[in-house]
């Protein structure tokens, strides 16, 4: 498993795209496992403090439930529509997926019972359309392969 910095350490222009994407806006989608293994999805905020991806979730959540069962998570950044008529000037968007590690709450929370945790990443995916428009680019990080990009058609 990694932290965010080393990402940013072995591929940072890549990094740097992921990131703005995740800082687009405040709410992400998290993929969490439900007691039964099927998935659960729920808005989300994160964010990029001291090397480390973090995450809140309110006391008594099922998402957080979830993950003190099953670490198990993925997150998506939020969805940025391209221009109208012109599909290869968009962000693209993110993903990411790994473990969730409980932290102790920042000083002073008011949010009692609540959890808070950085993730240990596994992969990171940034797709967006190529240039010309006629192709996905696929640029992804895993976990002990480093960073990599392809195309599909």
């Amino acid at each position: 498993m990694a932290r965010w910095e080393e990402i940013e350490r072995e591929a940072p222009e890549f990094a740097a795209r992921v990131r703005a994407l995740f800082e687009a806006g405040t709410n992400k989608t998290i993929a969490t496992l439900r007691r039964d293994g099927s998935p659960r999805i729920s808005a989300s905020e994160a964010e990029f403090i001291g090397g480390e991806i973090t995450f809140g979730m309110m006391p008594d959540s099922l998402k957080l439930k979830d993950v003190r069962r099953d670490p198990r998570l993925a997150m998506h950044s939020p969805t940025l529509e391209p221009p109208p008529g012109d599909p290869s000037a968009g962000p693209g968007d993110a993903k990411l997926s790994g473990r969730a590690i409980e932290t102790p709450p920042p000083p002073n929370t008011p949010h009692v019972g609540a959890g808070f945790f950085k993730i240990d990443l596994e992969e990171v995916v940034l797709t967006y359309v190529g240039t010309p428009a006629d192709h996905l680019v696929i640029e992804s990080w895993h976990q002990g392969k480093g960073h990599r990009r392809r195309t599909r058609a």
